[in-house]
């Protein structure tokens, strides 16, 4: 008779138990296509989708935490955050040691943009002196020399959906743009309206980190993204977001390519 109610409370607490939760950063700079929030909470996205097939493949609850993108290094380090995505091992000036690599899950193509009709210089170091569009927290190691010798000035602004929206108004009369979040912009543009993309800056391919902690299921979470990537489905994702439009060849249509830049890039 013990051993029936030994074995009934075992189930019992096995059917009480909760599912891991795991906590994933969100930068307040992602805007659409990676991540739209509402009420500080990812609503849709490339990343958000990401973050929910993780969960479901380890049968985790997710949890949000959205931050400013210079605070997610030292939520990593204060062990605050599970699991960052969108990420490179350049962005890091300092790699916390409890937190694993996952293979690299989303191409990154970093392009200088300009307005539509564009007529000018496509190479940054020909560029004259101005102020170009840029993304509070990001580093571009591409234009670093040109904002140091003062050729060029940043003109941060909060999140990429503003850089856009500014330069299309006319603030300045070039800006940085993830290729993603150009494509998503110019969807809502008429074609003579488009935002132009005039040369490649930097190249990455971009994963996620995982907090190796026992509590947690991390191997779990890496063999996810391997499974996410290799079914086709993070592919698959990306294309709900592009029209299914691969990236254009910009070395064979849109002016010259910019070799990527190796200096390390510190607070993307």
């Amino acid at each position: 008779m013990r051993r029936v109610l030994a074995i009934l409370l075992l189930w019992t607490t096995h059917g009480l138990a909760q599912p891991p939760v795991l906590r994933f950063s969100v930068a307040e700079s992602w805007s659409m296509p990676l991540m739209r929030t509402e009420d500080q909470q990812p609503v849709e996205g490339i990343l958000f989708e990401l973050m929910q097939a993780i969960a479901r493949e380890t049968d985790a609850r997710p949890q949000y935490h959205v931050m400013a993108r210079l605070r997610l290094q030292e939520a990593m380090q204060a062990g605050e955050i599970d699991v960052r995505c969108y990420v490179s091992t350049q962005w890091l000036t300092d790699r916390p040691g409890d937190y694993l690599w996952s293979i690299p899950i989303i191409e990154q193509r970093d392009l200088l943009i300009g307005r539509p009709g564009h007529s000018g210089p496509t190479r940054p170091e020909t560029l004259p002196p101005q102020a170009i569009g840029t993304v509070l927290g990001y580093t571009y190691p591409t234009l670093e020399p040109l904002f140091s010798q003062g050729r060029l000035q940043r003109e941060d602004s909060r999140n990429q959906l503003l850089a856009l929206q500014k330069l299309e108004a006319g603030r300045f009369r070039h800006a940085i743009s993830n290729q993603l979040s150009l494509q998503w912009y110019n969807r809502s543009l008429p074609p003579g309206q488009r935002l132009q993309a005039l040369a490649v800056l930097e190249e990455q391919a971009l994963g996620c980190m995982v907090r190796n902690d026992p509590q947690l299921p991390t191997q779990g979470v890496l063999r996810a993204l391997v499974r996410i990537k290799e079914s086709g489905e993070m592919q698959r994702i990306v294309e709900r977001y592009t029209d299914g439009r691969q990236p254009r060849q910009f070395a064979d249509d849109q002016g010259p390519q910019i070799p990527a830049a190796t200096t390390p890039s510190a607070a993307r």
